[in-house]
């Protein structure tokens, strides 16, 4: 097909012909940040370290607990500790914890390292001294709300500090951005960073929405959540979005992320630019366009050729078809669909100048609502909480996460808070917040 071809010359690898299909019918693209709509290189941009420790102290004590992590934000810790000649110490009994952070035994003690949910949950809870580590949280918030992400290590009951990591934009998102939505779609950032990190991000790019804090698995629920609303694009480069580009409509993976990603994914973008997610969907739709425009003229052409050759207008108007002329008008017929199917190589794939903002059929829109939930312990309290709401005829689908403490629920009609806060905690868990 002429336009695999385009898309290959360009660096834009269709797997099939249904992707290049399917590219130009969605309604919704999601991205990833790290990246995608940032550089994934993150660079240490601040180190806050407790009273009584020194920087070099609590970066020999976060390098060496991120020594055998692969996440980018590790590997900046430990290109800064390198930067700065601080060593690393072996550590013992590591282990990651998806979405949320680390830990091992460094020096007889457990060193944690990872997001403010995490030292809440693992650490907070025997921390000796709240008002220093409660100074510790609202110096994070104000990190995140300038773009920067936060992470937080503590030994055993004692909050060690803070390293920052900020990731680049890449030049060319908040121009990609701008094209897709010129085009009618809806654009949305989903990561696992926190909220003031990801909206601060989500505003530098102008983003449609923001989806933060999301755990590797709810990627993919998030993306299944969305094509309610039409076919979704999931564009992504790590192991973790995996699942997301296979649940999408049509997966499309950075060609330098990861293996999995590129082989999840529907197409690949081999120069790993986020322009090229709106060049996809524009060529795409020229494709569309040129399907469209080759089987109407197919049909005229037809519709007037085969009755003068069967001689259906001789009685009526005296019109024949001498054999010679019919062969060479079909042959003139194959030459012309070829030909206009060729014109697709004349296509500016990266040009916007005529693209048509696409206005789709409104639809009724479910409602979502979030609620923060007490108690949830294990997977058997989300199926319990997940069942109790999903029976309620009004909720469509209920996204319940213990780790996260919340519930998503998308209704199809409105119901009062009051009644979503009595079926839950008629389970015996506490609701503390609806929104």
């Amino acid at each position: 097909m002429v336009g695999n071809g385009v898309g290959a010359k360009h660096g834009i690898l269709f797997k099939t012909a249904v992707s290049l299909e399917e590219a130009g019918k969605v309604r919704t693209v999601v991205l990833d940040k790290t990246g995608t709509i940032t550089k994934g290189e993150p660079e240490v941009t601040d180190v806050l370290p407790a009273d009584g420790l020194t920087e070099a102290e609590l970066l020999k004590q976060a390098a060496s607990l991120e020594r055998y992590s692969e996440h980018p934000l590790a590997h900046a810790i430990r290109v800064y500790a390198e930067e700065k000649h601080i060593g690393t110490e072996e550590v013992t009994d590591f282990q990651a914890l998806p979405g949320n952070g680390l830990q091992a035994m460094y020096n007889g003690r457990m060193l944690y390292g990872g997001n403010a949910k995490f030292i809440r949950q693992y650490v907070m809870e025997t921390a000796q001294s709240n008002a220093a580590s409660d100074a510790f949280f609202r110096e994070a918030e104000e990190l995140a709300s300038q773009g920067k992400t936060p992470l937080f290590f503590a030994a055993g009951e004692k909050m060690l500090g803070i390293i920052a990591v900020a990731d680049t934009v890449k030049e060319d998102s908040l121009q990609a951005i701008t094209e897709l939505k010129g085009m009618g779609l809806q654009v949305v950032m989903l990561t696992g960073d926190n909220e003031r990190t990801a909206n601060a991000i989500g505003r530098s790019v102008g983003v449609d929405r923001v989806i933060a804090g999301v755990l590797p698995e709810g990627k993919e629920q998030v993306v299944q959540t969305l094509r309610k609303e039409g076919k979704v694009a999931m564009v992504g480069d790590g192991i973790n979005d995996a699942p997301a580009l296979v649940r999408a409509d049509i997966g499309i993976a950075i060609g330098a992320g990861s293996d999995i990603a590129i082989d999840s994914a529907d197409v690949v973008l081999m120069k790993s630019r986020l322009a090229d997610v709106p060049a996809a969907i524009r060529l795409s739709r020229g494709t569309l366009k040129n399907i469209k425009e080759n089987l109407f003229w197919a049909f005229a052409y037809n519709v007037i050729g085969i009755p003068l050759a069967a001689g259906v207008w001789i009685d009526l108007f005296g019109w024949k078809l001498n054999p010679m002329f019919g062969a060479a008008a079909m042959s003139f017929s194959s030459f012309f669909v070829v030909s206009n199917a060729l014109r697709l190589n004349l296509l500016h794939i990266h040009s916007a100048k005529r693209d048509k903002k696409i206005k789709w059929k409104k639809e009724k829109k479910n409602m979502t609502k979030t609620m923060k939930i007490e108690g949830m312990m294990c997977g058997h309290c989300e199926a319990r909480v997940k069942k109790c709401l999903e029976e309620m005829p009004a909720v469509a689908e209920a996204i319940v996460s213990h780790t996260d403490g919340t519930a998503v629920v998308t209704l199809a009609s409105d119901v009062a808070d009051d009644v979503l806060k009595k079926t839950v905690e008629d389970q015996g868990y506490q609701v503390l917040d609806i929104q």
